[in-house]
């Protein structure tokens, strides 16, 4: 295979807008292109996006950061091996060794290492999701999709304090039959909060549905009795991403209702929305825990044998914090979000570690991402089981949900359906 001979990075915007930054690789005459997504709803663990906090972009400009990448580490990437996805990391964190990625951000290194990826790709004539398959000895498979419903949180202005509400088409036999489901979800849900007098002129970051409720609790149902509407109960599941990092103040939780804000404690935050598991059927929570508060890891973990337990805050594709994970028996599915973990290498080593100790993986993108689509051929590739890009609407989502449909019409790789649910013991259906 072929050295890397060139790499080129630039400013662009991601889908709300933001600069972040597009790397080109190289390898011999092949070349290929990956832009780093950001988040709203950002963890303390995952690496850092790095702005310049200059007057460009009212602070937000990257270009003087890519400018000193480009300086000080770019010119020592030439000559590595572009099949070596482990050796390109290891360089990349000479010089910068943090964690975290203090020094130049993580969003430079997962743009340079995805790009690498993709051309090597290209080199081989191959499908991107058929490298990733080789090189993890794995079997492709389509993944179940989870799709955002509706949207509060850091994901729309606050609208609820939960960051989204998601459709899990757990009767689903196929991916065409699945994104049919979730799209009636959807539009089953807009036309109740429409009649109930709610405008639904605009969507969220993700392209949920959204309105200002009373209540999580409201939210919840709307979409539940959106999901009987569309004739889909029985068939389609709810999953639930708390963020609850956003409504932690160091000691309580404080959540809001009727226009009341009410502080919990960490047993009754958990408490909270353990009582919605025998009402609603929930098959999946999200950091129902702020990332460091160990007593609502510990206290929710009663929980895996009948739900998705996902840590993404908790663990943010760091393979270290998932051993701890696995170790403490508190959850039992990971987030995997490439640009969490600063490389690529990184964030499939966490992938590899859940699989290998039965947990479920879930691969991700962030509210601020891009028109790309490898996050799909990641997934498929890997056999992650599970795949989160938002909603059916925005085209930076609908791009990720096509690539996945262009596979399944080529026949690429089976549609793993609900058994991406198989390490849930009792799934509460």
């Amino acid at each position: 295979m072929s050295a890397i001979s060139k790499i080129d990075l630039w400013q662009v915007l991601d889908s709300r807008g933001m600069p972040t930054v597009s790397a080109r690789v190289s390898l011999g005459n092949k070349s290929a292109n990956a832009i780093a997504p950001s988040g709203a709803s950002t963890g303390a663990h995952e690496a850092l996006f790095l702005r310049d906090n200059k007057e460009s972009y009212d602070g937000k400009s990257v270009s003087e950061t890519i400018a000193l990448f480009t300086k000080e580490v770019l010119p020592h990437l030439i000559g590595i091996d572009g099949n070596d996805f482990a050796e390109l990391d290891k360089n990349l964190r000479n010089y910068d060794s943090s964690r975290t990625f203090s020094k130049f951000g993580g969003h430079i290194p997962v743009a340079i290492t995805i790009a690498a990826w993709l051309a090597n790709a290209k080199e081989k004539n191959a499908e991107p999701f058929k490298v990733i398959a080789d090189r993890l000895n794995s079997t492709p498979t389509l993944p179940l999709p989870m799709v955002n419903i509706f949207s509060g949180g850091a994901h729309a202005g606050g609208a609820i304090d939960l960051q989204d509400i998601l459709a899990v088409p757990i009767g689903a036999t196929s991916i065409e039959e699945a994104m049919e489901w979730v799209w009636l979800v959807r539009e089953s849900t807009k036309s109740l909060l429409s009649k109930s007098g709610h405008d639904q002129s605009l969507v969220a970051d993700e392209g949920g549905v959204t309105a200002r409720l009373q209540s999580d609790e409201q939210a919840l149902q709307f979409v539940s009795d959106g999901i009987a509407k569309a004739g889909l109960s029985g068939k389609v599941a709810i999953a639930l991403d708390i963020a609850a990092t956003q409504s932690f103040q160091g000691d309580h939780y404080q959540i809001h209702e009727s226009g009341n804000i009410k502080k919990l404690s960490s047993e009754q935050f958990v408490s909270r929305w353990g009582k919605w598991l025998d009402i609603y059927p929930i098959i999946s929570v999200e950091d129902g825990a702020a990332e460091d508060d160990n007593d609502g890891w510990k206290q929710q973990s009663e929980y895996c044998d009948r739900i998705q337990i996902i840590g993404d805050d908790r663990y943010a594709t760091q393979n270290d914090r998932l051993v701890s994970g696995i170790a403490n028996l508190e959850a039992n599915t990971i987030l995997i979000k490439p640009n969490q973990a600063g490389t690529l290498h990184s964030a499939l080593t966490a992938l590899t570690t859940a699989k290998g100790s039965n947990w479920g993986t879930v691969v991700s993108a962030r509210s601020g991402d891009t028109e790309e689509s490898w996050l799909v051929d990641l997934a498929v590739g890997s056999n992650a089981g599970q795949i989160k890009v938002g909603s059916t609407h925005r085209s930076e989502r609908s791009a990720k949900w096509n690539r996945l449909l262009e596979l399944s019409h080529f026949a690429t790789a089976s549609y793993i359906g609900k058994a991406a649910l198989s390490h849930v013991k009792n799934l509460n259906i």
